[in-house]
Protein backbone atom coordinates (compact mmCIF):
# COMPACT_ATOMS: atom_id res chain seq x y z
CA UNK A 1 0.00 0.00 0.00
CA UNK A 2 1.43 3.18 -0.89
CA UNK A 3 1.83 6.45 0.91
CA UNK A 4 -0.76 8.42 -1.70
CA UNK A 5 -3.55 5.38 -1.27
CA UNK A 6 -3.47 4.90 2.14
CA UNK A 7 -3.90 8.80 2.66
CA UNK A 8 -6.80 8.64 0.04
CA UNK A 9 -8.38 5.91 2.29
CA UNK A 10 -8.61 8.19 5.43
CA UNK A 11 -9.65 11.10 3.62
CA UNK A 12 -12.78 8.55 2.53
CA UNK A 13 -12.87 7.70 5.84
CA UNK A 14 -13.00 11.17 7.21
CA UNK A 15 -15.58 12.32 5.07
CA UNK A 16 -17.64 9.32 5.64
CA UNK A 17 -17.50 10.33 9.25
CA UNK A 18 -18.76 13.93 9.18
CA UNK A 19 -22.04 12.75 7.78
CA UNK A 20 -22.93 10.63 10.66
CA UNK A 21 -20.83 7.63 9.33
CA UNK A 22 -21.48 5.46 12.15
CA UNK A 23 -23.45 1.73 11.07
CA UNK A 24 -26.49 1.46 13.30
CA UNK A 25 -25.28 -1.97 14.42
CA UNK A 26 -21.94 -0.88 16.09
CA UNK A 27 -23.02 -0.41 19.85
CA UNK A 28 -20.55 1.28 21.35
CA UNK A 29 -21.41 0.10 25.10
CA UNK A 30 -21.18 -3.83 23.26
CA UNK A 31 -18.04 -2.54 21.61
CA UNK A 32 -16.69 -1.37 24.74
CA UNK A 33 -17.72 -4.38 26.76
CA UNK A 34 -15.65 -6.86 24.39
CA UNK A 35 -12.83 -4.41 23.99
CA UNK A 36 -12.41 -4.73 27.91
CA UNK A 37 -12.95 -8.42 28.34
CA UNK A 38 -10.34 -8.90 25.82
CA UNK A 39 -8.47 -6.35 27.45
CA UNK A 40 -9.33 -8.41 31.05
CA UNK A 41 -8.74 -11.27 29.74
CA UNK A 42 -5.31 -11.12 28.13
CA UNK A 43 -4.05 -9.92 31.68
CA UNK A 44 -5.51 -12.80 32.96
CA UNK A 45 -3.24 -15.27 30.79
CA UNK A 46 -0.56 -13.04 31.01
CA UNK A 47 -0.26 -13.40 35.38
CA UNK A 48 -0.82 -16.95 34.39
CA UNK A 49 2.40 -17.33 32.55
CA UNK A 50 4.09 -14.79 35.19
CA UNK A 51 3.63 -16.63 38.03
CA UNK A 52 7.08 -17.51 40.46
CA UNK A 53 7.72 -21.21 40.33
Amino acid sequence: MSLTSTAANLVTLAEGAEHGGNHASLDPYFIGGSVLFALLLLLWITTRFNRDR
